[in-house]
Parts: structure tokens; C-alpha cells; sequence
């Protein structure tokens, strides 16, 4: 099966497993990342292996219909991570689909992950998904890889997951069975989705038990969160808790050394030891 990948590398892990299951890349559609959040580097390294073009601006009806001609008609559209909705692919190419890292139809929209957390999941997923020209992540369902989440999930082992479980999908019930699969999908019915974040969603609230800001503190991780002290704010990149009875104010700063700031919860403490300023003209949402 030859197919295009549109796509960061987020879940860059499906490209290297469809490939492994016998596919035959021909294209790459990425797009400008920060290097911050979002990266790209190692999609970009897998086309210039496999020698295929590399698309940067967003991929129009008009690139499908380039492919179909290049290609045939008989070739995949996979789409994991990628911005922008795709439309124009019926008619055009045999298959289109999205691999999204929620089980849907709960978790629609950018980026499910912090939610996920926040929300205290017991379990969660990746989803391959016929590809929909009408919404974001509504399409019918082709295959899911579903796993459990730990009480002590981070951002981080949980992105672990959802990439180690697409590219499970590729490789095995889309890799080896997509035909199959597409005459006989499931429809996803209602759903919920979730909007992108912004800084209000990971500004830490000490006026919470002290668990539910480490739980937020979790759930963001190396996309930090933010605390407000005094009249500044300082992004979080590490810091542990404990619950203890006190009588300071939430919020306060009860305790410095060197670097690492104890601010006081409703009913305990955080100690935070990585952190930095936040530039005052900082601001904005977070999320692909």
C-alpha cells in the first residue's frame, strides 16, 4: 500500500509502522514547528531516508488530486497530528484516515492529553478513524489501542503511551487489515470535545488541595504550568508537595533556599525547584 503521511512527531511512531508493516511512503505533508512544543525533525529525517517530497504549507484538495495522478487512485491519506482539516479526498484516493490520541468518540479536538489527566481517567487510547471533511475527529471508527492510566499519570508517560499504542495500530489492524476494516467501520455516535488550553487552564490554583495542584502540575509537565506569586507569574517545570496543617494564606511564599520556593495550598505545601519568569508579554493556548 503506498501512502502519504500528514503529520509531526508527535505520533511520527505510525509512519515508522506503517512501513514496517509493508507500506511504501510517497509523501510527507509536516509543517513549521517550534522546537519548543511542537517538532518535526524526525518525520523530516523518515522522508529524506525514504527520499519523498516534503509539503510545509497546508495540504488543499488540489495535493490530493496531484497524488491520485502521480500515484493512483489505489493509495492512503494518513493523517496523525496534523493541524488542519484535510478535505477533498473522496473520490480522489481509496482511503483516507486519522489516527487521534483519545478513545473516541470521548476527547475530540488538538490535544486530549492534559484533560485526560486532570479529569482522573482510569483508561485511554488512540483511535484510527475514518477521515471526516465536516468535523475535527468525527469520522468512523477503523481500530483503537486502548490502555490503562496510572493515579500518578504524567503528560509525559501518558504521550509515551499514545505513541507506543499508534504505532501498534499501524503496525498490526491498519497495517495489515485496513481493507477489511474500512468496509466494515463503526460509527462513532455523540462525543465530547475538548478545546485547545490556554494559560488560565494550567495556572495552578493554591486555593486546592495540595494533590489536585500536583495532579495539575502532572498533567501539564514539560509544557509547564504557571503559578502566580505576588504580582508575578513563573512557570512551574518541577516541583513536589506534601499535605501538612498551617495557617498561611494560599498562595503565599513561606519558604526560599537558593532557588526553590515553598508556597503554601489549602492544606499542605508545594515546593517548587525548576522554575522560570514569564515574560510579560507571554501569553496564549498550548497544544497541536
Amino acid at each position: 500500500m503506498k501512502f502519504a503521511f500528514a503529520g509531526i512527531d508527535f505520533l511520527g511512531g505510525v509512519f515508522d509502522g506503517l512501513v514496517e508493516a509493508g507500506w511504501t511512503p510517497v509523501q510527507l505533508f509536516t509543517r513549521p514547528c517550534d522546537g519548543i512544543y511542537d517538532f518535526n525533525e524526525v518525520v523530516v529525517a523518515q522522508a529524506r531516508r525514504h527520499r519523498i517530497p516534503i509539503q510545509l504549507s497546508r495540504l488543499l484538495p488540489g495535493d490530493i488530486e496531484r497524488l491520485a495522478k502521480e500515484h493512483g487512485r489505489d493509495i492512503a491519506l494518513v493523517v496523525a497530528g496534523y493541524p488542519w482539516l484535510v478535505k477533498g479526498w473522496h473520490g480522489r484516493v481509496r482511503y483516507a484516515l486519522n489516527f487521534h490520541p483519545s478513545p473516541l468518540p470521548t476527547g475530540r479536538g488538538p490535544y486530549p492529553l492534559f484533560k485526560a489527566i486532570l479529569d482522573r481517567y482510569e483508561s485511554w487510547g488512540v483511535t484510527a478513524h475514518v477521515l471526516a471533511e465536516q468535523g475535527f475527529d468525527t469520522g468512523d471508527i477503523l481500530a483503537q489501542d486502548l490502555f490503562a492510566l496510572s493515579g500518578t499519570e504524567t503528560h509525559e508517560t501518558l504521550l509515551a503511551k499514545c505513541q507506543m499504542a499508534g504505532r501498534r495500530l499501524a503496525v498490526g489492524p491498519i497495517g495489515t487489515g485496513l481493507a477489511e476494516r474500512w468496509r466494515r467501520p463503526e460509527p462513532q455516535g455523540d462525543g465530547s470535545y475538548w478545546p485547545r488550553v490556554n494559560d488560565a487552564d494550567r495556572t495552578l490554583d493554591f486555593r486546592q488541595d495540595i494533590a489536585e495542584v500536583l495532579r495539575r502540575i502532572r498533567a501539564f509537565g514539560s509544557i509547564e504550568t504557571i503559578a502566580r506569586l505576588g504580582e508575578g507569574r513563573i512557570f512551574v517545570a518541577a516541583a513536589e508537595g506534601w499535605q501538612e496543617a498551617h495557617r498561611h494564606a494560599p498562595g503565599a511564599v513561606v519558604h526560599r533556599h537558593r532557588r526553590h520556593l515553598v508556597v503554601a495550598a489549602r492544606d499542605g505545601y508545594l515546593q517548587i525547584t525548576r522554575w522560570s519568569p514569564v515574560p510579560l508579554a507571554e501569553a496564549g493556548q498550548i497544544g497541536r
